[in-house]
């Protein structure tokens, strides 16, 4: 499959960003079969894609993401009309894998949150590297609110890593609604904007993003999910260590010690 032919979800390139459009508004792009495997091919791919650095992740319409769509929760079967089957357990280990793809990837993703992103919509975020919310922002772990455990899609793994187990307990338990204000308070978006400067929000990360190293940026993030479950500060250290022994060899880390001194922005090559 090639990104051409994605119809639920679209990728917008520009230079060496992947603009990643959930692309169902008229649904408020809630997660059906398709999207499932649109998703799941694109994230699949990223790991030998050296030519996208960094991926934004966001939704066409009013919505970044309703969750799952349940009038289409009967027949979640793929364009063969065959049910899909990820790791032996169905449709929910078939889109478990897209929250595993996307923190395997080594490409930072950058959520722009607008309207409800409820559900599995709130995983995609949650899943993310960097959360940026527009005012009009509102995510719950809307599982619990239709006989379903809150524990779902990796959200009792990333939530309350990102805000802690008290408001994670909270959030998770009641599937109440937080807003962008309160999501800002507490750490879980990196800040607030009005819904029409949203977009032009990801430009600074971008910017600062795209003026490391390749191989610097990927590993950090490699680095940063791993230390985040190290058993101790020696095991995030050895990451560390083996990360920095990598980069140090390359062509960048010279030009980019090179440019410092003569005080001028490194021209990295990605070799």
């Amino acid at each position: 499959m090639t990104t051409a032919e994605y119809e639920t979800i679209r990728i917008d390139r520009e230079g060496a960003v992947d603009w990643l459009i959930l692309n169902r508004p008229e649904a408020l792009n809630a997660i059906n079969t398709q999207m499932v495997t649109e998703l799941r091919d694109y994230f699949g791919g990223l790991a030998e894609n050296t030519d996208t650095r960094v991926v934004v992740m966001r939704g066409e319409g009013r919505a970044f993401c309703a969750g799952l769509d349940i009038k289409q929760a009967g027949e979640m079967v793929d364009s063969n009309g065959h049910r899909p089957v990820g790791y032996g357990w169905g449709f929910q280990g078939y889109l478990a894998d897209v929250y595993i793809a996307m923190r395997r990837c080594p490409q930072p993703i950058i959520s722009l949150i607008q309207g409800p992103a409820c559900g599995g919509g709130f995983a995609f975020v949650l899943a993310s590297d960097i959360r940026v919310a527009a005012e009009s922002a509102r995510m719950n772990a809307a599982f619990i609110r239709i006989g379903l455990s809150a524990c779902d899609m990796g959200t009792s793994y990333f939530l309350p890593r990102l805000v802690g187990t008290s408001l994670a307990s909270e959030l998770m338990l009641t599937g109440r609604f937080i807003n962008a204000d309160r999501a800002l308070a507490t750490g879980l978006v990196s800040e607030v904007v009005p819904d029409a400067q949203l977009k032009d929000a990801a430009k600074p990360y971008l910017q600062e993003m795209l003026t490391t190293s390749p191989m610097g940026l990927r590993l950090t993030k490699e680095g940063l999910n791993m230390a985040v479950d190290a058993n101790s500060l020696e095991a995030a250290m050895a990451i560390e260590n083996r990360n920095q022994i990598l980069c140090s060899g390359t062509e960048d880390a010279k030009e980019g010690m090179r440019a410092f001194v003569e005080k001028r922005d490194p021209v990295y090559t990605g070799r």
